[in-house]
């Protein structure tokens, strides 16, 4: 059964913020204003983002809470390490996702409007340990990226054609 759509959250002991500051504390690092600015942001609505995008929706240079690119940049590596965020590479950009609270997934992709689609499938997640116990592997993670036209570009496109012809 595959399942596309907004992802059901999985239960967890602590949130994204508490995580966060446990992990700081196991590397002897402090939970900064800005640190805890940035958790809040990732964590107020589930949605892909890349840098750029998080910079543009921090205050500017000047207003208060203003983040750094670098710290904003370091943040996010932080994030990964401390298992509340995924990274992956689109079209040559990192690109984060929420990993801490929400189920494994996989994506579609649109090239023409660059939106990712989440999709869980109990049949792909089947086949992959099918295959990985046929090989003899165990699997600790995937990821699977199917790149294509979404069914709103694909519409726009069959319209422009038919202008075309007449």
């Amino acid at each position: 059964m595959s399942k596309t759509g907004p992802l059901e959250r999985v239960e967890v002991a602590l949130q994204p913020q508490e995580r966060f500051e446990e992990f700081l504390r196991s590397r002897g690092l402090r939970n900064t204003t800005q640190r805890r600015l940035l958790v809040e942001q990732v964590f107020s609505r589930h949605e892909h983002f890349d840098a750029d995008g998080l910079m543009e929706q921090l205050p500017r240079k000047g207003e208060k809470d203003y983040v750094s690119r670098p710290t904003v940049y370091r943040t996010l590596k932080e994030f990964v390490d401390a298992g509340l965020l995924k990274s992956f590479q689109l079209d040559g950009r990192t690109v984060y996702e929420h990993d801490y609270g929400y189920p494994q997934h996989d994506h579609l992709y649109c090239t023409k409007c660059e939106r990712l689609f989440e999709f869980q499938s109990d049949e792909l997640t089947n086949l992959r340990d099918q295959v990985a116990a046929e090989q003899g592997f165990r699997v600790s993670s995937h990821r699977l990226i199917i790149q294509g036209t979404c069914q709103a570009c694909s519409r726009q496109r069959r319209k422009k054609r038919q202008q075309d012809l007449v």
